[in-house]
């Protein structure tokens, strides 16, 4: 006789079982019986922020900086359409997610109360798989299939819509078991020798990493082929993980999102060898095309829509990154001999004066050109911020605009020590860095947001501040949509800004977060920048820190 238990309890249970620790939400009506639940649940942490959008980015944070499983609750067809900007970002990064809605009663549904929507179509286009529970009995078989579909490649957000009645019924059933696909193929020795063999041809090769890079874990592994061939290494122009070690010899930077500029930064090599996804997302249209006429590309990755997507690859492999790099290591060194270790000290000797370290260098001393400028220049704020941020530090960046340089400046040494927007959807660092936080107790967190960005979304201070949370927020306020204002100028000439500016009058927000329960500090004078920030980040609570910069385009 299987022992009878609620659906309420049983959903806790299942989600436990897949490895949730936290259940992030925003509760209403259709979803009390799960809060009613959570009292039997007390190892479960329910995470409450102030909106559902917020709810999504808290979870996906959460996710991108552990590499873990989440859960996300929302409330019925409003919440899921509030959530739907986060679960887009989620989709777009490849999260494992499971978002879950409370649906009204079966049969009541078909009376379409209020806040009733068709939950199931309206998430599909953004997640893997969608379903909505008609059977108590089901409901095991659901949240296992959806565990498994979520954390298999390509990753991603599933969606269960959670009707009342299944939840308050109670049924003897089997809870099963957790499943795991382990996907860490590699490819044949046939395929590797054919790979190999194209990349000894090379005479100039290049690099670009993705975000499988992250995933897979083959940080180091991208470094060592990289410095084996004497490749120039670059992020792929959407860096919005830790794709490559940046104090590598090999790492020259960042591919720009402009097709033009890519093309150029392209242009001297016969060879690009493309590690995960798309190497080449551009931003806005061009004429120009980002890749150079006769550039060969040979890629390695596991979500096969990313592979040869916009480019047709001479060879393109369906595998796991760090899997096939360890294997692809010794058989260049063997195929290559001493022939290859002599080119590749060559390539790296005329690459040195050129790469991410003697580029830092030479930007710091320009940037320090501009110390004692007022209002701050976003350079300046940003290299005292770098320069102030404990070593152990996970970077969260949604700055755009005043955020540029970024990625210059600090460099990537683990896989999880920093997150940038990846979607363009903008509003996801503040609570991306809560959930990134929650992830990380022991390591500190800094979010650093444009004023525009901050205002989508700055209600998760509070979220912050009520787990106490180890968050530094730092705020560039530059008074508008800077980046929008550069494109109305660049894009047609105009600088008539309407509706870009917020200084009429001007947003508070260190009077916003002090209202939110935060330490707030407000920087006007660039000599205050590296010891304010740096008390700051060493001590404990969440903190924002308003940073009035310079906003002319």
């Amino acid at each position: 006789m299987k022992n009878k238990i609620t659906g309420r309890s049983a959903f806790l249970a299942l989600l436990k079982d897949e490895g949730i620790t936290h259940l992030f939400g925003n509760p209403g009506t259709t979803e009390l019986p799960i809060m009613h639940a959570l009292k039997d649940h007390p190892d479960l942490t329910y995470v409450m922020a102030m909106q559902e959008s917020l709810v999504v980015a808290i979870a996906d944070g959460y996710s991108r900086a552990s590499g873990k499983l989440v859960a996300c609750n929302v409330h019925v067809a409003p919440g899921l359409g509030n959530a739907m900007g986060s679960l887009y970002n989620a989709q777009f990064t490849g999260t494992p997610m499971i978002l879950t809605a409370g649906q009204q009663e079966q049969g009541h549904g078909l009376m379409e109360p209020v806040l009733y929507g068709p939950l199931v179509r309206m998430a599909e286009p953004l997640v893997k798989w969608a379903v909505e529970v008609t059977r108590l009995e089901d409901l095991p078989r659901i949240v296992r299939r959806a565990a498994k579909v979520a954390t298999t490649p390509p990753t991603g957000p599933v969606f269960i819509s959670l009707p009342g009645d299944i939840l308050n019924s109670e049924a003897g059933i089997d809870l099963g078991r957790s499943t795991r696909i382990d996907a860490r193929v590699k490819p044949s020795d046939e395929a590797l020798k054919v790979f190999a063999a194209r990349l000894l041809r090379a005479e100039r090769p290049a690099i670009v990493t993705m975000d499988e890079v992250v995933k897979s874990d083959a940080l180091r592994e991208a470094a060592e082929l990289a410095e084996l061939l004497g490749a120039a290494a670059y992020q792929s122009s959407t860096p919005y993980g830790s794709h490559f070690l940046s104090e590598s010899p090999s790492f020259v930077g960042t591919l720009a999102r402009v097709q033009k500029v890519a093309r150029d930064m392209l242009a001297p090599y016969d060879l690009l060898i493309a590690l995960g996804g798309d190497p080449l997302r551009m931003s806005v249209y061009s004429e120009i095309d980002a890749l150079p006429d006769g550039l060969g590309i040979v890629q390695i990755g596991l979500v096969d829509w990313e592979i040869a997507k916009n480019y047709g690859a001479e060879i393109a492999l369906k595998a796991d990154l760090k899997e096939t790099l360890r294997a692809l290591i010794p058989v260049l060194k063997e195929m290559g001999g001493p022939t290859l270790a002599g080119r590749a000290r060559q390539r790296l000797a005329e690459l040195a004066p050129k790469n991410w370290t003697a580029r830092r260098a030479a930007l710091v001393e320009q940037i320090g050109k501009s110390a004692g400028r007022a209002p701050i220049d976003p350079d300046f704020l940003v290299l005292q911020m770098i320069e102030a941020m404990p070593d152990s530090a996970i970077l969260i960046d949604e700055g755009l605009t005043s955020s540029r340089q970024i990625t210059a400046l600090r460099p990537h040494r683990d896989r999880y020590g920093y997150h940038g927007l990846a979607s363009g959807g903008i509003g996801w660092g503040l609570p991306a860095s809560v959930g990134a936080s929650i992830a990380n107790p022991d390591r500190p967190v800094v979010c650093f947001s444009g004023d525009g960005s901050a205002m989508y979304s700055i209600q998760s201070l509070w979220t912050a501040a009520h787990h106490k949370l180890p968050l530094n927020v730092v705020i560039a306020n530059n008074g508008g949509y800077r980046i929008i204002k550069q494109r109305l100028l660049a894009f047609h000439g105009d600088d008539n800004y309407v509706g870009m500016d917020f200084v009429d009058p001007p947003v508070d927000f260190a009077g916003v977060a002090k209202a939110l329960g935060c330490e707030a500090i407000r920087i006007s004078d660039p000599r205050e920048l590296k010891a304010t920030l740096a008390s700051a980040f060493n001590r404990p609570g969440t903190k924002l820190i308003e940073v009035m910069v310079d906003g002319k385009v």
